[in-house]
């Protein structure tokens, strides 16, 4: 069964930092293709970055390119989010997904596992 745990979120002051990590378990080979989500109050969930199993990023969200980097443990399974100057607009929930099958799609109902979410809220 696989499991995610999301932790790194908090309350930053804008132009802040914070680093989240996604922790897995339950995946049974190397090179998932895994990313991060976000869901605002009253707004659809959307990708924000996303990795395949080689490492390579298959996306970023453009409000947030130069200021998040995506990056992963592939031995470990982990996947982690550096975000930099912090906007209140990236005020979220913030999940991490993974998909197991070939493909590191576009929207969120194309990953069958995810985290519980972590809050990261600026002000």
């Amino acid at each position: 069964q696989v499991q995610l745990v999301e932790s790194g979120g908090g309350s930053v002051q804008a132009e802040g930092s914070l680093r989240l990590s996604c922790e897995s378990s339950g995946i049974t080979y190397r090179g998932p293709c895994m990313g991060w989500f976000r869901q605002a109050p009253g707004k659809e969930r959307e990708r924000v970055a996303t990795m395949d199993g080689d490492g390579t990023i298959i996306y970023v969200h453009p409000s947030v390119k130069g200021r998040f980097t995506i990056t992963r443990d592939k031995d470990k399974n982990a996947l982690y989010l550096q975000m930099n100057s912090l906007r209140p607009g990236d005020t979220a929930m913030y999940y991490c997904a993974v998909r197991l099958n070939t493909g590191c799609p576009t929207f969120p109902r194309d990953f069958p596992y995810w985290g519980q979410g972590t809050q990261v809220t600026v002000s």
